[in-house]
């Protein structure tokens, strides 16, 4: 039995994710920083519902504790993040993005994932296949950013890219120092969620896809990658 963990599951391509790897045959742990918000979708997919905050280093601890306590884990997916929105759903430019902004967005989206990682790592190296899927965006790609009249160019924002592609770096980091891991960032696309404020243009269904592909590869799968369900993206 795979035993996996999503952070920020309790709704959106989290939520999604868990329904698709619970009927694989995962358990699933479903992370959510609202314990009941957690316990109510946990309810309605047969999951187990875990509190945990990732900007929270007691909060994770206790997470790891609890996991460890039942049987362990196979599968991390850092799913759980944020993007900085103003008044009316609006993106701020890079002209109105202040340090506290980028700081807020990387405690969630870029530490958040580190330590949520760092804190269960020894679970995974016990794991005879770990996989980690951290969830990125297709804004994190500089290739896709600096390309003239695309809709990735014409993204106002800087927190969150930023924290992406900061995110894609620590994705290779990792794969790198655990070569018998499964390490790899995913793109789900833009995908109609709270996180835009339901802008998005694909079903949580279609976001989902890369997620529970990657989170199911096995040993010889790919590592240290960037994929969105196409395949492989440019950093």
């Amino acid at each position: 039995m795979t035993t996996t963990l999503i952070t920020g599951a309790n709704k959106g391509i989290g939520f999604e994710t868990a329904r698709r790897l619970i009927a694989a045959g995962h358990t699933v742990h479903l992370g959510s920083r609202d314990a009941e918000r957690g316990r109510r979708a946990a309810e309605r997919l047969g999951a187990r519902a875990v509190p945990l905050d990732v900007t929270d280093d007691a909060s994770v601890e206790a997470a790891a504790k609890a996991i460890e306590a039942g049987g362990g884990l196979d599968v991390l997916i850092n799913n759980a993040g944020v993007e900085s929105r103003g008044p009316g759903n609006t993106v701020p430019g890079a002209a109105e993005v202040t340090a506290d902004d980028v700081r807020e967005v990387f405690e969630t989206n870029v530490f958040g994932a580190v330590r949520v990682t760092h804190a269960f790592l020894p679970l995974l190296r016990r794991s005879p296949a770990p996989v980690i899927v951290n969830v990125s965006s297709g804004l994190a790609s500089l290739t896709k950013v600096s390309e003239p009249g695309t809709p990735t160019r014409a993204y106002p924002g800087l927190a969150y890219p930023a924290s992406k592609t900061a995110l894609n770096m620590i994705t290779v980091q990792y794969a790198k120092a655990f070569p018998g891991m499964r390490i790899n960032a995913v793109e789900p696309g833009f995908t109609k969620t709270d996180l835009n404020g339901n802008t998005g243009i694909q079903t949580v269904e279609q976001g989902a896809e890369i997620v529970v592909r990657m989170a199911q590869v096995g040993p010889d799968g790919p590592t240290g990658g960037y994929f969105d369900a196409e395949g492989a993206l440019p950093w």
